[in-house]
């Protein structure tokens, strides 16, 4: 299998990225989107100045638990930069949902609680609710966060979106927003 089937047959369609929308930001956008790809995993990522931003992290299941997932993060902590990530809500139909919000609370990242991400699938037509993760080697307000994540929404999920998928995403002040009064609170809290 190639790295786009490897992600397309793990995440779901309403979070995949077109194929040609991919191999555009490979080509076009070299200076920041990155694949680091093996045998067992696909690491796509954006790496600013002043942030990284995993767009995707496919371990296989024969390798984890062997510690490859902890290796590849941690080869992007050691740039001493903040790391931001999308993650679907807890799932409990879905075991993995579960299991990937654990790794990533074991890996040191903390819930944006404050910041809500709601946006339309062009491949489905429904709303996808997303929450935001974030690892930092310093104190980062959400409000940084956030201003990080309507860049990486800008720069590369919206990145000549009509062009791929016939029509564009809504714009990023409509999907990001932080909201201090937000109910759902720390999706991290109650994990082990």
């Amino acid at each position: 299998m190639n790295w786009y089937e490897k992600l397309s047959k793990y995440f779901p369609v309403e979070e995949m990225k077109a194929k040609e929308h991919m191999e555009a930001l490979l080509k076009e956008r070299s200076d920041i989107y990155r694949k680091d790809e093996g045998e067992h995993h696909v690491l796509m990522y954006v790496e600013f100045d002043d942030f990284i931003f995993i767009d995707y992290l496919f371990v296989s299941a024969a390798s984890r638990g062997q510690g490859l997932g902890h290796k590849l993060l941690g080869k992007l902590k050691e740039r001493n930069k903040p790391i931001i990530l999308e993650v679907e809500p807890v799932d409990y139909a879905d075991s993995d949902s579960e299991k990937r919000l654990r790794f990533y609370k074991r890996e040191g990242f903390h819930h944006a609680k404050t910041i809500g991400y709601r946006r339309r699938s062009l491949a489905t037509n429904e709303i996808n609710q997303m929450e935001i993760l974030y690892w930092s080697p310093s104190e980062e307000s959400e409000e940084t966060i956030l201003e990080n994540m309507k860049r990486t929404y800008e720069m590369i999920h919206t990145y000549k979106d009509k062009e791929w998928y016939g029509s564009s995403y809504s714009p990023s002040h409509k999907v990001l927003t932080i909201d201090k009064d937000r109910e759902d609170g720390d999706i991290l809290a109650d994990l082990k």
